[in-house]
């Protein structure tokens, strides 16, 4: 072996210490199946090779490094290369759609992150197909929340664009559904934001079938994770562009198409929406006509919970290793209270809402970790989540 260390080579003797994840490593034997296949192939018959050793290997796991963000490469070449491929396995998804279930692509936009990189890749497919722009129908539906900001860029990346942009406002049809149901209209609860999902998704469909085309949806891997999507509403599609790509990788997608300059004449109204807040804007803004309602005040991080979320899914980690991990991610960014408190906010909205998971629209596969109902994930809705909580109550103890 060749060893360097601070460019110059160790000629003499040495000894390389690191911490590895065994954890890792029985997971990928478990569900890859390749190392029985392995070992017939290298070994031709002769039998493994055993060595006991009495000394004890033990660890805090200091050595080993955790990226915070599992799902975005840390080097920003390999980031934007990720990104890019990323995208065009969207648009490929899309395209292989487009000719099956109509020629016109329906979509809300808000003026958010999920809703643009959606139809950037409406966009770009179409592109791809030789249609016209106008083929893909962006609408935006303002209603209670809106925000000035949101609206206005909303409005600005459909222009840029030259898609077919419509505006419906749906103030009027959600007061009058509110008067229908008995609900106070200045009662803001789920109820209340329901309401206004709902009504997006009524008017995209009803739209898409006049247009005979069909709906693209916008949610991402994060929010169905989560549960973070109206049942019935935003959660419902006839395909779903985002559904492999995780939260913290969307500001990534839609930086890279700019550093890629796939769309030169949006550049800079993209810039200013990679900065805005996360929020479903389903609550009045304030005073100043600003967003109030910003999701990660409400269910937390989401680089947390796309943290717990690649360690559950890709290597099925405990709770306590979970939280172990995190914490050492983590550690300069969130005391270990608050990536507990968060943590146990994760499971139970991952368990209590898999019934929404269970009847997703379909979409195209990006990464390891998915999602689907047909093929990588399958749970049943009512599952119980009393063990995984259970030990996570054990942790405070070892703090």
């Amino acid at each position: 072996a060749v060893v360097m260390q601070n460019d110059k080579l160790i000629d003499g003797g040495y000894c390389i210490k690191h911490d590895v994840d065994l954890g890792k490593i029985r997971a990928d034997r478990a569900e890859n199946k390749t190392f029985g296949d392995s070992a017939a192939l290298y070994l031709d018959g002769r039998d493994f090779i055993r060595i006991k050793k009495d000394l004890k290997l033990a660890s805090n796991g200091k050595l080993y490094e955790v990226n915070k963000l599992p799902f975005v490469p840390p080097a920003k070449r390999d980031r934007i290369e990720r990104c890019m491929d990323i995208f065009r396995m969207q648009v490929a998804g899309l395209k292989k759609r487009a000719t099956k279930a109509g020629s016109k692509m329906v979509l809300g936009v808000s003026g958010g992150l999920d809703s643009t990189l959606a139809l950037l890749v409406c966009v770009e497919a179409a592109r791809q197909l030789g249609k016209n722009p106008e083929d893909v129908i962006a609408i935006t539906l303002p209603c209670f929340g809106t925000t000035k900001r949101t609206h206005s860029n909303a409005w600005e990346l459909m222009k840029t664009l030259g898609v077919k942009a419509l505006e419906i406002d749906i103030k009027e049809a959600c007061t009058l559904h509110c008067r229908d149901i008995g609900h106070p209209i200045d009662k803001f609860d789920v109820t209340y934001e329901n309401i206004q999902a709902r009504e997006r998704t009524q008017v995209l469909m009803d739209y898409a079938c006049k247009e005979g085309g069909f709906v693209v949806g916008t949610g991402d891997l994060s929010e169905l994770a989560l549960g973070w999507c109206t049942y019935n509403a935003d959660h419902i599609s006839m395909y779903g562009v985002n559904c492999g790509v995780p939260k913290t990788l969307v500001r990534w997608m839609i930086s890279a198409l700019i550093d890629y300059n796939v769309f030169p004449d949006s550049t800079e109204v993209l810039k200013d929406i990679i900065d805005t807040p996360i929020s479903p804007e389903l609550l009045p803004p304030d005073e100043n006509g600003n967003i109030q309602q910003e999701t990660e005040e409400i269910i937390g991080p989401y680089a947390l919970h796309d943290f717990f979320l690649y360690y559950l899914l890709r290597f099925g980690f405990s709770p306590s290793k979970i939280f172990f991990l995190a914490s050492e991610a983590f550690r300069e960014d969130f005391d270990k209270e608050t990536i507990l408190k968060w943590l146990q906010v994760f499971y139970k909205r991952f368990f209590t809402q898999q019934f929404k998971r269970s009847c997703l629209p379909d979409g195209v596969k990006i990464g390891s970790v998915c999602l689907s109902p047909r093929g990588d994930w399958r749970m049943p809705s009512d599952a119980s989540y009393k063990l995984w909580l259970d030990e996570i109550e054990t942790i405070p103890h070892n703090l």
